[in-house]
């Protein structure tokens, strides 16, 4: 059925369920996982105070170390299943568009990624990242809830 399977995260506990259940897929179908974590790149400009004194070198720096973390627990979530894995770190200014272009420049044939991430329940009535590669994907996406 299906040979690989895109995970995307950000880390939050439901992305992390969301890596639980594609891990578990891949291993009953014997696919491998990618599991890709986005990150939004550098602004001069920042929303945030703490984010005006950040030059592009901490920022970049924080990204990595953040990816790290979490591509550390995949990999040995997958190592303990038994599912090949390779992890991804894309920085992007739309998320969804990365996971999709991930999805096809990796050749996976399935996404499987949580219903909302860490902006919360309410980015999902007013379009999450997961709704718009649910209507962008050509490919099939199981969204863990």
């Amino acid at each position: 059925m299906f040979k690989s399977i895109l995970i995307p995260t950000d880390g939050s506990k439901l992305s992390d369920q969301a890596v639980r259940q594609g891990l578990q897929l891949a291993k009953s179908l014997g696919a491998k996982v990618v599991a890709l974590h986005v990150t939004a790149p550098f602004h001069v400009l920042a929303a945030s105070a703490a984010a005006l004194t950040e030059t592009r070198e901490q920022s970049e720096k924080g990204a990595a170390e953040f990816s790290k973390r979490i591509f550390d627990v995949i990999a040995g979530m997958a190592r303990e299943a038994g599912v090949a894995c390779t992890c991804h770190s894309h920085s992007g200014e739309h998320v969804w568009q990365e996971i999709i272009m991930a999805a096809e420049k990796f050749g996976c044939d399935a996404i499987c990624m949580a219903s909302h991430g860490r902006r919360g329940i309410g980015a999902v009535l007013i379009g999450s990242e997961t709704v718009k590669v649910l209507t962008h994907s050509k490919i099939p996406v199981l969204v863990v809830r």
